[in-house]
């Protein structure tokens, strides 16, 4: 048992090692990843400021963090095409739109769940 635990904490520990820094990378690298993190920490003080319930509040923070991951993913995506080649292709011009695509619609969709929740 206690093997099972010290295994446990070994891999959690280090699953937020590499995920802080991964993050710093991608803060450091790409300027959306700045700007919608700021964003994000932003919409989450409004959150509080604002005279939302529990569920309104968690809603919108999550849609707004939403951003940022799908940040992370399109910056995962753009860092293996770039790897992989620095050549012109059809296939990487399709993945990194794709990412492109998960970063804006994620927009959308929390620009449309903070109006519900503001305004309907």
């Amino acid at each position: 048992m206690i093997g099972f635990v010290k295994s446990v904490l070994r891999r959690n520990t280090n699953a937020a090692i590499w995920s802080t820094q991964g993050f710093i990378a991608a803060m450091k690298s790409e300027e959306g990843m700045r700007q919608w993190s700021i964003v994000a920490a932003a919409a989450t003080v409004l959150a509080f400021v604002l005279d939302l319930n529990g569920l309104e509040r968690a809603v919108v923070i999550a849609f707004s963090w939403n951003i940022v991951l799908m940040e992370l993913a399109n910056t995962a995506i753009e860092t293996v095409v770039d790897r992989v080649s620095d050549d012109h292709h059809e296939l990487s011009k399709k993945a990194k739109d794709i990412g492109s695509a998960m970063v804006f619609f994620a927009i959308i969709v929390a620009v449309v769940v903070w109006a519900l929740v503001l305004f309907g």
